[in-house]
Formats: structure tokens, C-alpha cells, sequence
């Protein structure tokens, strides 16, 4: 296992996992899967969030179980750790700079919604773990960062099952615990000032994300080739921040002159 890999793939996890809350996915799941929301169709919003979180979790262990699949086919290459940690790099760069719309294309991606009539017509075990499945499983519905393919590949770089295993049960459970945040709200209105910090919260957690992983692209490159390559990188990696951002700049301009 290599396992700095490993800990930046944990990183990784949870920043994606973070961000991914900002789905429609999961805007539903903070409007419908709430102590109000429950009261209404008869059940209890605990028994719901339990069952959603562990869903979540066994989606998780889903794809960590094809993570672990791709860890143990990277692992019979005979890697060394310096290769995998310029991969790990170079992917980590790549999908900041998707994220950041740089090659023209940006997230969301694979724009699939859970299926929202599951709310009436099964019960809350059912619904609550089978949203939780998809959710955990992260690319089942829609994609809302390229760090969760980068979790994907860097729990392939791992070169370990069990650790590829342990990056995707991470994703998962972060992912389902999200359903927490609505655990105190009582009403209408305390749902409604959710939603609103939420949305205010969403352009900065996407760019919080894309910083997460210029920042794991550094010290991956680091570790592999030594400071001054990983200072190296790093101020390429800010002199292609600062163009795209005169870019966006530039095009918001000219739209609204």
C-alpha cells in the first residue's frame, strides 16, 4: 500500500463528499428526509436517518469494493512509489482544473435524480437506505465535483485493497451523515434558514474543493520528486489559477457589456 496516497485519497473523499451535498440529490434529502418531512408520512426521523446513513455506507463500501478491484490490478504492475505518487499528482491537477472549467466543461455531471415518488409509495427503510445506496455510492446520481473520480483513482493508486476499501467507505459515510444537518429543525422555517446558508455556502465549498485538491496535486508531487519540484508545481498550478480566473473574468464582461 502506498500510503501517503492512501491519506491524501482520505482527503480527497471527504472534500468530494462535501461538496456533493450540494446536488440536487442532496438538496432533496436536507428538504424531504427531516424531522418535519418524516412526522408527515408517519415515521420517525431517527429511525429514517439511521437507515439512510447506513445505505450510505454500504454504497461507500460498493465502490470501495471496485476501488479495491482496481487497487489489486495497479498493485500486480509492480508500481514504485514514486510513479504513483506523480500519477496521483498529475490526476489530482487534472481534475482541479475540470472542476475549475478550464478545458471548457465543468460539473455536474452523469445528472441523474433519486426517484422522489419512493417517498410514498415504500416505507422508510426502504427509502431511507435505498436513497442512502445511491448517494454513498457517489457516481449513481448526479456528480457535482471531478474529486470523486479523483477518490475513485486514488484508491486505485493505493495499490491496497484494503485501503482502496477504506477510502470508499469514508466517501460513504461522510456522504450519509449529511442528513444530519437537519436534525434540529423543528419547522417550515427553521428548514427554510437551512437552505439559505446552504445555497450562500455553495460557490465558496466548490472553491474550498478545487483548493483541496491543487493542494493534494503539491504534496503528492512532492512526495514524490522532493521540494523543489513540488514548489515548482505549485506555482505553475497558481500561475493557471490566475488565468483561468482572468478568463472567467473576462468572458463575465463581455457578457454583460
Amino acid at each position: 500500500m502506498e500510503t501517503t496516497v492512501f491519506v491524501l485519497g482520505l482527503g480527497v473523499a471527504l472534500a468530494a463528499a462535501v461538496r456533493s451535498t450540494w446536488s440536487p440529490c442532496g438538496q432533496s434529502m436536507l428538504s424531504q428526509l427531516t424531522p418535519v418531512g418524516e412526522a408527515s408520512r408517519g415515521y420517525r426521523y431517527r429511525t429514517t436517518a439511521t437507515w439512510f446513513i447506513a445505505g450510505a455506507l454500504v454504497g461507500g463500501a460498493t465502490l470501495g469494493g471496485v476501488m479495491a478491484a482496481l487497487a489489486m490490478a495497479i498493485s500486480s504492475l509492480d508500481l514504485g512509489a514514486t510513479t504513483l505518487l506523480g500519477l496521483a499528482a498529475g490526476l489530482a491537477a487534472l481534475s482541479a482544473a475540470v472542476d475549475g472549467g478550464i478545458f471548457g466543461v465543468a460539473p455536474p455531471f452523469f445528472k441523474r435524480q433519486v426517484n422522489e415518488y419512493w417517498l410514498g409509495r415504500y416505507r422508510a427503510w426502504v427509502y431511507g437506505s435505498g436513497f442512502g445506496w445511491q448517494i454513498g455510492a457517489g457516481v449513481t446520481t448526479y456528480i457535482m465535483t471531478a474529486a470523486v473520480f479523483l477518490t475513485a483513482a486514488y484508491g486505485a493508486l493505493t495499490a491496497g485493497p484494503g485501503a482502496a476499501l477504506a477510502v470508499g467507505v469514508c466517501f460513504g459515510l461522510a456522504r450519509g451523515l449529511a442528513v444530519l444537518l437537519s436534525a434540529r429543525r423543528r419547522s417550515t422555517a427553521d428548514l427554510y434558514a437551512l437552505h439559505r446558508r446552504f445555497d450562500a455556502l455553495g460557490e465558496p465549498v466548490r472553491l474550498a474543493v478545487i483548493a483541496v485538491q491543487l493542494v493534494v496535486a503539491v504534496v503528492a508531487a512532492t512526495a514524490a520528486w522532493g521540494f523543489g519540484v513540488g514548489a515548482a508545481v505549485a506555482a505553475l498550478l497558481g500561475l493557471v489559477v490566475l488565468a483561468a480566473r482572468s478568463v472567467r473574468r473576462r468572458d463575465a464582461t463581455a457578457v454583460t457589456a
